[in-house]
């Protein structure tokens, strides 16, 4: 059986840039693998514009200009399912997770490497292509023990150059604006000051079902900081900027 070839891609801007630098030099592709993480059972973890724009635009891009098609996997559990999941032994018998801890994070470890495991568990052999840029250092040294493939370190392409790479290609996701210079899920405990800031203003169903949970979890949502903390933090700014206009 020949070598199988799979890229694995959030669409965001390193995972596509891997993608497209593979493809210019003629090196094959021969699926592209996308976890799909949910809030509940309708919200996706993904913010709204880069959720419709995968789905509309990119996947079909994928397929229609390269011939690579999508496999998305997803687990069955969302996080708001995990949020409310008690503990079952030790101290906490009884309490609910809540917010991810800062330094333990459960997100990664059990919404989004159980359904790659599942789907890797069942290929019969594969090669994995990431996207991570060549001025990553920390990230290259782990990808290459892995045996992992690095198109962008291939190639020397940097973080920068890699906007330019989807952007020259139509394939930059419309999230990307404002000055965000990276994508995650909206509802990211490691996520800037900023960003929150954003999601109220620009998000207010989303900002709610953040604050609905800050009401209900044991764990704050950032060491010091519970989204309350924040909500009135930005209400005195609002304030602030009000009394400007007089």
């Amino acid at each position: 059986m020949s070598q199988r070839y799979i890229a694995s891609c959030s669409f965001g801007k390193d995972s596509l840039a891997a993608i497209i630098c593979r493809m210019e030099q003629g090196e094959p592709i021969n699926g592209v693998v996308y976890c799909r993480i949910m809030f509940d059972d309708k919200i996706s973890a993904e913010w709204p514009e880069h959720e419709e724009w995968i789905h509309s635009k990119a996947i079909p891009i994928l397929e229609s200009r390269y011939g690579i098609k999508t496999e998305i996997v997803q687990s069955e559990r969302t996080y708001k399912d995990l949020f409310y999941k008690t503990f079952e032994k030790g101290s906490k018998v009884g309490r609910i997770y809540g917010f991810p801890l800062i330094g333990g994070s459960w997100c990664n470890s059990m919404l989004k490497m159980p359904p790659i495991k599942k789907w890797s568990s069942k290929q019969q052999g594969y090669t994995e292509i990431v996207g991570i840029a060549a001025d990553e250092n920390k990230r290259v040294e782990r990808a290459k023990l892995k045996g992992q493939i690095l198109p962008l370190l291939q190639y020397g392409v940097t973080e920068a150059e890699a906007f330019d790479i989807c952007r020259n290609a139509e394939l930059l996701s419309p999230a990307y604006r404002d000055g965000r210079e990276r994508l995650g899920c909206w509802f990211c405990h490691n996520m800037r000051v900023a960003e929150l800031r954003r999601i109220r203003k620009e998000y207010p169903a989303l900002w709610r079902e953040l604050m609905e949970l800050d009401r209900n979890s044991p764990v704050t949502f950032k060491v010091d900081s519970t989204l309350k903390d924040f909500e009135e933090r930005f209400s005195a700014e609002d304030m602030q900027l009000t009394l400007w206009d007089f």
